[in-house]
C-alpha cells in the first residue's frame, strides 16, 4: 500500500487547487524557460489576451525584461512593481482577475547550473511561478523545521536569486493542527513570502465573517486520472485514505483555499506585499492574516455607510503597516468611483510622529510632514492630491495638535473634483479628550471624513468614564487580541522580576538620609537624587550585563523607564561618569554587521547608553540615537514619556520600571519588551515601582471590555519461538488495545493520533503496533501460514510510524518549550543573589484576553460532551462549578489569576482528553451518540467482564437490526411494550446465544433497559 507524503498530502493537495480552477500541467508538458521557470507559451498567449493591442514582439521583449529584472539584488522589487504596474504591458489583469491563465504542476525543476530543486508545487498565473508549496506528511520528523531550513538554505544561495525575485508567495504544511503553545512553527500549515535571509513564516486563520466565496468547482475523472497517472499513483484511487485525504477540510487544503482562491490571490498580488528598508538592508514583507481582514473589513463597513470606526490589534501586530497596505487598498477602492482618496495619519506626540514617519517612508510612501498650523491650514484647503507629481502613494503625518478652528475643508464647486479624506487616528484611547479643543477641530475640519482610530489596548470604560471612545470613533472594525496574537508568533509573554531584599532596604536608607539631610522634599526629588540614583544604576547595569551573560547574547538591549525626567538625567550623567562619555558613530549604522564570533570567545566590552527625552538633544540627534539603538549600536535607553508607545525594538527584551504606570499606558510600555527576537520566549519587566496592584486594575477593566464585546521508555516483546495460538491470542490483544481507533482508514487514524497529548497512551499504542511487528517476523520465521491473513500486518506497519512521528512530535515540542528556559531563568535569580540584593521572585503576567479565552475554552469543551452521565464528566463539572461558587473571576489579582487559570487548564485538558476519546468510540459506531453512551455504562465498574471487541460485535448487531426495523417501521418505538419486548429478545440473541457472554438476568435486564432508553430520549426529542 502506498502511504507517503505524495499519496497522503501532495497529490490530494494539487486536485484541491484544480477545484480552485487551477489547469495541471503534466511533467511531460514542463516547456518553460530554465533561467526564470516561466513557461513562454502560456506567457504569450495569455499576456495576447490581456493587451489585445500589443505585437506578439512586444511580449517577446517584455518576456526578456523579466529576465533582466529578475537579475536584480532587489528581493525582487523591480519585477514586483512590474507585476503589479496598471499601465504600460500588463502582465496581470487586476481588473478582470478571471481573464488570466491559472495552472498548477509539481516537481518543476529550479536550476541554475549544478545547482537545483524541485517544489512540491509550482503555482503559475499567465506562465510566470508566482507561488511555491512544500508539503510534508503528518507527524514528518522535526515537522515543519526541516522544510524551514531547507528552504532558507536554497533562497541564500545566489544562483537561486532569479527564482527568489519571481516568487511571491509560499506554502509549507505537514496536514496537521497548529499547537499554538510552542514558539517554533513545528506543526501546521504556514505561509511566507522570500527572502534572502530567513524567511517569517505566518500562521493563517480564517476569519467566519469574512470567508472564502469561490466554491470549489467538481473535477471529473479524467482529471483526477490524468494527475494520479502522471505521478505513477493511480493505484491510491479507491482507498479509503485517498478519499479521506480529500476532504476540502484538511489543514492543506483549508490554507490553499485562503490563499489561492482567486479573489485572495488577486488580493494578496496587489496590495498585501511591501518592500520595507530595514538597518540590515531591504526586506520584503507579507501581510498577517489579521491585517488582511481588517482590511476586508474596512471596505465591508465603509459599504454598508460606516464613516468611522475602531481596529483594536494588540501591541505588536504591525498597525502601521495595516495603515499602508489600507493606502493601497483604500486608494484603488475610491479611484474606482473617480474620488481622489487624501490620507492623513494622527498623532498626540512629536515622536511618535517622528517614527510612523520613519515608518511609513521606509516602505516607500512619500511622507509629508505638518510643521506648522497655518502649514496645515494650507494643506487641509487644497482640493486633490498637490505634493507628488510622481504618482507616488502619499501620506500625510500630522500632530493633532496642528489642528485648529481655522483648518476647515472649503468646496470647490467650480472644480469637477472629488476628494475624500481618511483620517487614520493613532493610539484611540489615549488624550483625544472630547471636551479638548484639538479633537473637536480634528472632527470639524472635515465633516465627510473617513476616520479610522487605531489601538493597540483596550478602551478602558472605567478610565474613560465621560471619554468614551466608541461614542466618537465609532464600533468595532475588526479585534485582534494579545492571546491570539501570542498564538500566533507575533507577541511574546511577560516575565516579571519583583526587586526585593538588600536592595529596596538600602534604597530605603537612602532615602531616609536624603530627607533628613534635606527635610521633606518631593518623593522625585528623592529619586532623583545622585545617591539613590547610583543603587539603582549599579543594579541595571549588573543586571543587564548578568542577562546578556545568561544568554550568552550580547544584542539584547534594555530600557529604563524613569520616575521622572530629573531622574532619567541623574542616571546618564551617572552612567556617563562610570563608562565614559559616549561616542557612537551614528553616522555608519547602515555598516554591515560584526562577523558572529561565540559569546564565550568575545572580549567583554563597556556598555553604551543614550538618554531619549524630548527637552535633550534635538529631533535630528534623537532620531539618530533610536535608529543607532535598534542597529545594536546602544545597549541601554534612559527615557521618560517617549518612546512607550508605538517603538518596537526586537532586541528589547528587559525592561526597568523605575515608576507606575497606569491603565493603557501601562499595558503600552509592558509591550515594548514583547516583540519575538531570535528565539526568546519571553519578554522581562524589572519591577522596582511594584506595579502589581496597578497591573491587577488594568487587567480587571481589559477582562470587562473583554466580557462585553465577546459576551460570554518501552519495553518490547523479545521472545522469539511461539505457538499459533499464543500468537493468535496476542494478536487478538492488540486489536483489543486498538479497538477505539480505525484501522481501515490510515488517514483517519492519523488524525485520531494527532489529538493525543498523552505520552503514555502514545506508548501503549507503539508497545502493541511494534509486538504486532516482530509477530509478523514470528509467524515467517515458523511457517504459520494461517496466521498470515487474519491481520493486515503491512498495514499496523503504518500505523506504527505514525504513532512514532507524533510522539517524536510531542517529544520535539516539549524539549523547545521546556529545553533550556527554566535552568537559565533559575541561573538568572541565583547569579543575582550572589549580588548585594536579589529579585524576590519571577511570574509571568497573564493578560486578560488569555484568562477569558481559556474560561471560554474550559466551558465549551465540557459543553460538547455528549455523555453526561459519565462520571468523569461529572467529576469536572462539579469542579467547574466549585470554581465558579467560590470565586469572582471578574475581580480577581494577578496572583488569583494564575492560580486560577492552572485550574481551568486542568480542567480543560481532562475535558478534552474526556472529549477525545468519546469521538474515538463514536466512530466505532458509526457516529451514534446512543450506542457509544451505552457501550461506556456497560463496561465502567466491571459491569460485562468481557472484551471491548466482543461487546462492540454484539451491540453494532443490535444497532443495524432495530435501526432497520425502525427504517421500515417508524412508529415502533412509539409502542414502548413491544418496543421493550423486541429489545431483550435481541439482546439474549446477540448477548446469550452468539457471543456467548456469561450474564445473568439482571444483566441482561440492565443491557435492555439502556438501549430502549437511549431510542425513547431520541424518540422523544425528535418529537
Amino acid at each position: 500500500m502506498v502511504f507517503n507524503e505524495n499519496s497522503r498530502v501532495k497529490i490530494p493537495a494539487l486536485l484541491h487547487l484544480l477545484q480552485l480552477g487551477y489547469t495541471y500541467i503534466p511533467l511531460k508538458q514542463h516547456n518553460h524557460r530554465e533561467d526564470t521557470n516561466i513557461f513562454g507559451d502560456i506567457f504569450i498567449e495569455s499576456l495576447q489576451r490581456i493587451n489585445p493591442y500589443v505585437t506578439k514582439e512586444d511580449l517577446y521583449r517584455t518576456l526578456d525584461e523579466i529576465s533582466l529584472e529578475l537579475n536584480n539584488e532587489d528581493l525582487g522589487k523591480t519585477f514586483y512593481q512590474h507585476l503589479t504596474a496598471t499601465s504600460g504591458i500588463k502582465l496581470i489583469d487586476f481588473i478582470d482577475f478571471d481573464n488570466n491563465s491559472f495552472h498548477v504542476t509539481t516537481e518543476l525543476t529550479y536550476k541554475n547550473g549544478d545547482d537545483e530543486f524541485r517544489p512540491d508545487i509550482t503555482l503559475l498565473i499567465n506562465g510566470m511561478p508566482l507561488a511555491l508549496i512544500e508539503v510534508k506528511k503528518p507527524h514528518n520528523k522535526e515537522g515543519i523545521i526541516a522544510e524551514r531550513n531547507r528552504i532558507n538554505d536554497r533562497f541564500k544561495n545566489k544562483h537561486f536569486r532569479r527564482f527568489v525575485n519571481i516568487t511571491q508567495l509560499m506554502v509549507f504544511s505537514n496536514n496537521m493542527e497548529y499547537e499554538d503553545e510552542i514558539l517554533e512553527p513545528i506543526l501546521g500549515a504556514y505561509y511566507a513570502t522570500s527572502s534572502y535571509t530567513d524567511l517569517s513564516f505566518n500562521y493563517f486563520r480564517e476569519d467566519e465573517e469574512y470567508p472564502v466565496k469561490q466554491p470549489l468547482r467538481p473535477i471529473t475523472e479524467q482529471e483526477e486520472n490524468t494527475v494520479l497517472i502522471d505521478n505513477d499513483l493511480l493505484e491510491i484511487k479507491y482507498s479509503p485514505e485517498f478519499k479521506t485525504n480529500k476532504e476540502p477540510t484538511t489543514p492543506t487544503h483549508r490554507i490553499l483555499t485562503s490563499l489561492f482562491s482567486k479573489e485572495r490571490f488577486a488580493f494578496l498580488l496587489r496590495y498585501a506585499i511591501a518592500y520595507v528598508e530595514e538597518n540590515s538592508g531591504l526586506q520584503k514583507q507579507i501581510m498577517r492574516y489579521p491585517q488582511l481582514f481588517a482590511t476586508i473589513a474596512i471596505i465591508s463597513k465603509l459599504e454598508k455607510g460606516w464613516n468611522k470606526g475602531i481596529i483594536w490589534h494588540t501591541q505588536g501586530s504591525g498597525k502601521t503597516a495595516l495603515t499602508y497596505y489600507n493606502i493601497k487598498h483604500l486608494t484603488d477602492y475610491y479611484q474606482r468611483q473617480n474620488i481622489i482618496p487624501k490620507f492623513y495619519f494622527i498623532v498626540d506626540r512629536l515622536d511618535l510622529l517622528i517614527q510612523a514617519s520613519t515608518e511609513f517612508s521606509n516602505r516607500g510612501l512619500r511622507v509629508n510632514l505638518v510643521n506648522s498650523k497655518q502649514e496645515f491650514i494650507q494643506d487641509i484647503k487644497v482640493v486633490g492630491a498637490i505634493h507628488n507629481d510622481s504618482g507616488k502613494a502619499e501620506i500625510t503625518v500630522v500632530n493633532i495638535q496642528k489642528f485648529s478652528e481655522d483648518s476647515v475643508v472649503i468646496k470647490m464647486t467650480d472644480y469637477d473634483i472629488n476628494t475624500q479624506r481618511i483620517y487614520f487616528i493613532d493610539e484611540a484611547h489615549r488624550s483625544y479628550h472630547p471636551k479638548g479643543n484639538y479633537l473637536a477641530s480634528l472632527i470639524n475640519s472635515d465633516k465627510n471624513a473617513i476616520i479610522i482610530a487605531l489601538t493597540g489596548t483596550p478602551l478602558l470604560r472605567e478610565v474613560a468614564k465621560e471619554y468614551d471612545s466608541k461614542l466618537l470613533f465609532g464600533g468595532y472594525i475588526h479585534k485582534y487580541y494579545y492571546n491570539q496574537s501570542i498564538a500566533d508568533g507575533y507577541t511574546l509573554r511577560l516575565i516579571r522580576e519583583e526587586i526585593e531584599g538588600s536592595f529596596k532596604m538600602e534604597m530605603k536608607e537612602v532615602m531616609q538620609r536624603i530627607k533628613v539631610l534635606q527635610g521633606e522634599i518631593k518623593a522625585s526629588d528623592v529619586y532623583a537624587d545622585r545617591r539613590f540614583s547610583q543603587g539603582l544604576l549599579d543594579y541595571i547595569t549588573k543586571d543587564l550585563d548578568d542577562f546578556r551573560e545568561v544568554w550568552q547574547d550580547d544584542t539584547l538591549g534594555g530600557m529604563v523607564v524613569c520616575d521622572s525626567s530629573k531622574q532619567a538625567k541623574m542616571l546618564f550623567q551617572l552612567f556617563e561618569e562610570k563608562y565614559g562619555i559616549q561616542e557612537i558613530n551614528i553616522e555608519k549604522l547602515s555598516e554591515a554587521a560584526e562577523p558572529s564570533v561565540p559569546y564565550g570567545n568575545r572580549k567583554k566590552k563597556k556598555l553604551t547608553a543614550a538618554l531619549i527625552l524630548h527637552d535633550e538633544n534635538d529631533k535630528t540627534i534623537r532620531e539618530k540615537l533610536i535608529k543607532a539603538y535598534k542597529a545594536g549600536k546602544i545597549d541601554l535607553l534612559f527615557v521618560y514619556n517617549m518612546l512607550l508607545t508605538g517603538f518596537d525594538a526586537k532586541r528589547l527584551k528587559k525592561l526597568y520600571l523605575a515608576r507606575v504606570i497606569q491603565d493603557h499606558n501601562l499595558l503600552q510600555t509592558l509591550t515594548r519588551v514583547n516583540r519575538p527576537y531570535k528565539k526568546y520566549e519571553y519578554g522581562y519587566v524589572v519591577d522596582f515601582a511594584d506595579i502589581s496592584q496597578a497591573f491587577d486594575r488594568t487587567n480587571r477593566m481589559y477582562f470587562d471590555e473583554l466580557q462585553n464585546e465577546l459576551g460570554d521508555d518501552v519495553q518490547f516483546y523479545t521472545h522469539l519461538f511461539k505457538s499459533e495460538k499464543e500468537i493468535k491470542q496476542e494478536l487478538q490483544e492488540i486489536n483489543e488495545t486498538l479497538f477505539n481507533y480505525d484501522t481501515t482508514n490510515c488517514e483517519v487514524f492519523s488524525q485520531q493520533i494527532a489529538q493525543i497529548t498523552d505520552k503514555v497512551e502514545l506508548l501503549r499504542l507503539i508497545k502493541a503496533l511494534r509486538t504486532a511487528k516482530e509477530l509478523k517476523n514470528i509467524i515467517a520465521l515458523n511457517r504459520y501460514e494461517k496466521l498470515k491473513a487474519i491481520t493486515d500486518f503491512e498495514l499496523l506497519n503504518r500505523l506504527l510510524i505514525e504513532v512514532q512521528g507524533r510522539l517524536d512530535n510531542l517529544n520535539l515540542m516539549e524539549n523547545m518549550s521546556n529545553g533550556e528556559v527554566p535552568l537559565k531563568l533559575l541561573s538568572t535569580a541565583l547569579e543575582t543573589i550572589v549580588f548585594q540584593f536579589f529579585k524576590k521572585g519571577e511570574e509571568e503576567l497573564k493578560l486578560a484576553d488569555e484568562y477569558n479565552e481559556l474560561i471560554r475554552k474550559t466551558r465549551e469543551s465540557l459543553q460538547h460532551n455528549f455523555d453526561p452521565s459519565d462520571p468523569n464528566f461529572v467529576s469536572l463539572s462539579e469542579e467547574l462549578k466549585r470554581i465558579f461558587k467560590k470565586k469572582n473571576l471578574s475581580e480577581t489579582t494577578q496572583t488569583e489569576m494564575v492560580e486560577n487559570m492552572h485550574l481551568f487548564r486542568q480542567i480543560y485538558e481532562k475535558a478534552k482528553e474526556l472529549n477525545r476519546k468519546n469521538e474515538l468510540l463514536k466512530a466505532k459506531y458509526e457516529n451514534d451518540e446512543k450506542y457509544t453512551r451505552i457501550h461506556k455504562r456497560l463496561v465502567e465498574k466491571d459491569t460485562l467482564n468481557v472484551k471491548e471487541m466482543q461487546l462492540h460485535r454484539a451491540l453494532m448487531q443490535i444497532k443495524n437490526e432495530v435501526d432497520n426495523r425502525i427504517e421500515e417501521q417508524k412508529d415502533i418505538v412509539n409502542n414502548e411494550p413491544y418496543f421493550v419486548k423486541y429489545i431483550m429478545q435481541l439482546v439474549v440473541k446477540e448477548f446469550k446465544n452468539k457471543e456467548n457472554f456469561l450474564i445473568d438476568f439482571d444483566t441482561t435486564e440492565k443491557i435492555k433497559q439502556l438501549i430502549v432508553r437511549e431510542y425513547m430520549k431520541q424518540y422523544n426529542d425528535r418529537f
